[in-house]
């Protein structure tokens, strides 16, 4: 199975863009993985609503239908990283196909997006940017994957 990890955006900052490069390579040493950045809606408009509509359109169209949807969503289920690791490998052995897990743009989640999820997962009940979000999430996968496989970076780091 695959996992990817789709956010909506670019990343500005040169340090993220840094740590998220380094924790997508390692990652790969794991499982086949692949981080996508899908562009921003180009919109005249700031009503939230209708951006979130343009964005659910757009992830929509890529998702597969057998693909496991999983937002990274305050409202989601929360986990210890150890918990965190138990989920995955439990999804790791049952789904067929790719796992997504998605960062939703500033106004979050369309309705659309919320109904097609299988899944809802929070990173802590702290608010991070959306940028920051990407490079704590790969970070926690990655400490899932040494969990996994009894490394020592989950008791090191």
């Amino acid at each position: 199975m695959k996992i990817e990890l789709w956010a909506i955006g670019k990343t500005n900052e040169k340090y993220l863009e840094a740590g998220i490069e380094i924790f997508e390579k390692r990652l790969k040493n794991y499982l086949p993985f692949a981080f996508q950045i899908l562009p921003d809606v180009k919109q005249k408009t700031s009503d939230g609503a209708q951006l979130k509509k343009k964005e659910a359109e757009m992830v929509l169209s890529k998702l597969g239908q057998d693909d496991f949807l999983v937002l990274l969503d305050e409202q989601g289920r929360e986990y210890t990283s150890v918990e965190l690791a138990q989920w995955l490998e439990r999804r790791l052995s049952n789904i067929p196909r790719k796992m997504v897990f998605l960062i939703g743009g500033a106004f979050g989640f369309a309705p659309e997006i919320y109904a097609r999820a299988n899944e809802k997962l929070a990173l802590s009940k702290l608010t991070f940017s959306h940028q920051m979000g990407r490079l704590f999430f790969l970070e926690q996968l990655y400490r899932a994957m040494t969990i996994l496989k009894n490394e020592p970076y989950h008791n090191g780091s």
